[in-house]
């Protein structure tokens, strides 16, 4: 029979990490399917905005530039590539990394010219910058007198 402490109960702390445990588990459930926002969705990506446009940043370690392909058409930015890792003949001990082909699309507003968008790969980075499109951005108008 287990005996909780007052102190145990009265945690805040210890409830609030056991709750976030709790909620974490529960999204790797792969009968919860969250599409393409879910957990373990590779690669992983990072959105920011700025007045400029925004930078996608995309984590992709381990992968050849080669094999890397980034396309826009419309709203949507896709990228896609291919990662492989050797054994070199020999078995796995352990295997955590994915790999083989995978692609990503990420849908932005009217407010960004995809057209114009610039990448590099660097560090096992993507970065991708997408500047705003010419009618978005603001501009200043000139006020007249009469």
């Amino acid at each position: 029979m287990a005996i909780l402490s007052v102190e145990q109960a009265l945690d805040p702390v210890s409830a609030l990490l056991s709750l976030q445990n709790e909620l974490e588990r529960f999204m790797r459930n792969p009968a919860f399917e969250m599409g393409v926002s879910g957990y373990g969705v590779y690669p992983p990506i990072n959105i920011f905005d700025s007045a400029e446009g925004a930078t996608i940043v995309a984590e992709i370690p381990g992968l050849d530039p080669a094999k890397l392909e980034v396309v826009g058409q419309g709203h949507t930015l896709t990228f896609s590539g291919e990662r492989s890792f050797s054994a070199n003949g020999n078995g796995w001990h352990r295997r955590e990394l994915s790999e083989g082909q995978f692609s990503r699309s990420v849908q932005l507003p009217d407010d960004y010219d995809v057209t114009r968008a610039e990448a590099r790969y660097e560090a096992g980075l993507l970065i991708v910058r997408v500047p705003r499109a010419e009618h978005a951005k603001p501009r200043q108008i000139t006020v007249q007198t009469a």
